[in-house]
């Protein structure tokens, strides 16, 4: 089992930067790594993934703007968020992923609230 607590939400201006962070109780090095978010009424999107081998993907929405990175030293993964837009507004959530031995392992934080003014 592991447990995912994220950080670093809060109010801040349209075009304006923050930094989420992920913790996890348990070592993150074997698992895809990301971070959905999800708006009132709409369902959950993918913001950004890195593979365990440091592959990343972003949706148009966000490339260019956000960045994925992680330390595995420190069981953590951050989101950089830059030049933040209204739509951007939502509940952000840390996802671990994992397939090994005909097993699925999929976790999931409880969200940090972003919301960006105009």
């Amino acid at each position: 089992q592991v447990q995912l607590v994220e950080s670093g939400g809060g109010l801040v201006q349209g075009g304006g930067s923050l930094r989420l962070s992920c913790v996890a109780s348990g070592n993150i090095s074997e698992y895809a790594m990301s971070w959905y978010r999800q708006a009132p009424g709409k369902q959950r999107d993918l913001v950004a993934l890195q593979t365990h081998t440091g592959f990343t993907n972003y949706p148009n929405s966000v490339k260019g703007r956000f960045t994925i990175s992680r330390d595995n030293t420190k069981d953590t993964l951050y989101l950089q968020m830059n030049s933040l837009k209204p739509e951007d507004t939502a509940v952000y959530y840390c996802n671990a992923f994992r397939n090994t031995g005909g097993k699925s392992y999929n976790y999931w934080g409880r969200g940090t609230q972003v919301t960006v003014s105009s």
